[in-house]
């Protein structure tokens, strides 16, 4: 009889814990879930696929195949095998948001950065390509990604002009890249080693910050040897074409029918730069172009998105640009925009 009650006391000890610990575990989703569901935050992440293997692929390159899950991580260091569309990487790159934008970049040669316009003011990028890898070019009721980057650099993306074209990152040895969420902002830190373009080749380091109010990302480069021609710029759908200078920073912006909702609506976007950093501002091939001076300073930029469809958002190409002008106003006062 004693044996029979000392192991009840075992089992009812033993369902006790796994009791406490199911009920933990459930708080902590539920706290996760509520943070998700929060307006007044930023989020950044970097997702990759877990439980398959990289296979030579259809389209001449390796792909990774059988991937049953994705896992969020603070750090990566980008396979070898890794290129568009490989299917490793959750969106093909890091992402970050806030309540009224999300954004992310393609972590591969390509190295564009895209607009996932938002119908909602909840974080939703834990959500996205969950249900098929390239769902988000699919309309949802969380939004969908909104830009054609095409051959371009997208909105903000950065690369070099070599002979009047832009060079990608096509040949590097290694790229790592960070993500980090704090209270008052998230990071994305990106460092390319032995990047080569043309005769050159350099070690670049490249942070996107994004805070919780407001549309824009913080963009800063920091060249390892000063070349010429490193760019960004902001890809040319045709539409309408805005430039601006102030006393010691510029944009330029567009804005009209140039988003992949169909039918296609309009978005704004701009780049804000400093003057006396900038060598040339003119019209590429793909995109207008802002190109820098040669320099080992790091370089600071912002670039941002308006969609007519973010709730209370920009509805005219009046309203944009007098958000522009604004924003213009407070770069010259304090040279930093939050």
């Amino acid at each position: 009889m004693k044996k029979l009650a000392f192991l009840s006391l075992i089992i009812l000890s033993l369902v006790s814990c796994k009791e406490k610990k199911s009920e933990s575990n459930s708080e902590a989703k539920a706290e996760q879930k509520s943070e998700m569901r929060s307006s007044s935050k930023s989020y950044a992440e970097l997702s990759i696929a877990q439980g398959g293997k990289w296979i030579d692929g259809s389209r001449g390159h390796k792909e990774y195949d059988g991937g049953t899950s994705f896992k969020n991580v603070d750090s990566l260091t980008v396979p070898k095998e890794h290129t568009d569309h490989s299917w490793y990487i959750r969106y093909e790159g890091p992402g970050w948001e806030n309540s009224q934008i999300g954004y992310r970049l393609y972590l591969d040669w390509r190295n564009a950065i895209d607009i996932f316009g938002k119908k909602v003011d909840t974080l939703v990028l834990p959500y996205v390509g969950q249900d098929g890898f390239d769902s988000y070019h699919e309309p949802s009721p969380w939004g969908q990604d909104i830009l054609k980057a095409g051959k371009s650099m997208g909105i903000g993306g950065y690369g070099r002009m070599v002979a009047d074209t832009v060079a990608h990152f096509r040949s590097v040895k290694n790229t790592f890249a960070t993500v980090k969420n704090s209270d008052g902002y998230s990071t994305i830190n990106i460092s390319y080693e032995d990047w080569k373009t043309g005769d050159d080749s350099i070690n670049l380091h490249a942070q996107l910050t994004m805070y919780p109010n407001d549309r824009f990302t913080k963009a800063e480069l920091t060249p390892s040897k000063a070349i010429t021609g490193i760019c960004t710029g902001i890809v040319d759908h045709g539409v309408a074409f805005h430039k601006k200078e102030g006393e010691k920073w510029a944009y330029i912006a567009t804005y009209g029918l140039q988003t992949l909702a169909s039918p296609p609506d309009n978005l704004g976007m701009a780049l804000f730069y400093k003057l006396d950093e900038v060598a040339e501002q003119k019209k590429g091939q793909y995109e207008h172009l802002v190109i820098f001076k040669p320099s080992t300073e790091t370089i600071t930029y912002y670039f941002l998105g308006a969609w007519e469809q973010e709730p209370d958002g920009i509805k005219t190409e009046e309203a944009f640009i007098q958000d522009l002008n604004k924003k213009l106003e407070v770069l010259d006062k304090t040279n930093v925009l939050k």
